[in-house]
């Protein structure tokens, strides 16, 4: 796959890893030399053919995460599960577009798959709450444990020549995650009817988690140099 060299979209272009730039030149030389030598530098180690951005971060522990989310009602709970699979898509929608930037359509494609099923998560859940309309989410949000939503995947995980695998290793540590959020909140909540979703939600999660590997085995695993890039693209403001 052969990426484009048009500007990625505004949303997502400060954090789409890593950006391959032209030098500038050396900088200039200093003017005055220190009064001591500086000490002789550490070796630096050789560096690897696969970016870390692809990898999935180390998933925090989940054990605090209801201290800060845990709800108050079976309808605040609901809202705020609802509100994680919708920022969900929305993320992979995001991702579909900067692959389709870069050409790099088969993963695009991939991750417009992953954001239907996100979406059709969410409206299950409307489904099942009986709700006619999306619900009221509070002002501020809902408190995560981290920057966003557990299941939600951080932009500076992708990168512009990822291929299938790597984007079902994202998805994979995204259903990880909302698995363990739920099984927390399963007993950090005040009442049964609460505990009872949230195990609900757990399962569905852990058959996601299921449906993932499965899905990783039926899809080729990329060469150790599939990031090296001949003519990489460069971007300017």
């Amino acid at each position: 796959m052969s990426p484009a060299t048009k500007k990625r979209p505004a949303a997502i272009k400060a954090k789409l890893t890593p950006i391959a730039k032209k030098k500038a030149g050396k900088p200039a030389a200093k003017t005055a030399a220190p009064k001591k030598p500086p000490p002789k530098p550490a070796a630096s180690k050789p560096a690897t053919a696969r970016p870390a951005a692809v990898k999935p971060a180390a998933a925090k522990p989940v054990s605090r995460w209801p201290a800060a989310t845990a709800p108050r009602s079976l309808a605040e709970f609901m809202t705020q599960a609802w509100v994680m699979e919708n920022e969900a898509a929305q993320r992979y929608h995001d991702f579909a577009d900067a692959m389709e930037t870069h050409n790099n359509r088969e993963v695009a494609s991939m991750f417009r798959t992953m954001a239907q099923y996100e979406a059709k998560h969410a409206d299950q859940i409307l489904d099942e709450m009986g709700w006619t309309s999306a619900p009221q989410v509070p002002a501020g949000g809902f408190r995560w444990e981290g920057l966003e939503a557990p299941e939600t995947t951080p932009i500076d995980e992708v990168h512009y020549l990822m291929q299938p695998y790597h984007a079902l290793q994202l998805a994979l540590a995204a259903e990880e995650r909302a698995e363990r959020f739920f099984a927390a909140l399963v007993k950090a909540a005040g009442n049964e009817s609460i505990r009872r979703a949230a195990r609900e939600l757990q399962a569905e999660e852990r058959e996601h988690v299921e449906l993932v590997k499965a899905w990783m085995k039926k899809v080729p695993k990329p060469d150790r140099d599939w990031a090296n890039d001949p003519d990489p693209p460069v971007y300017t403001d």
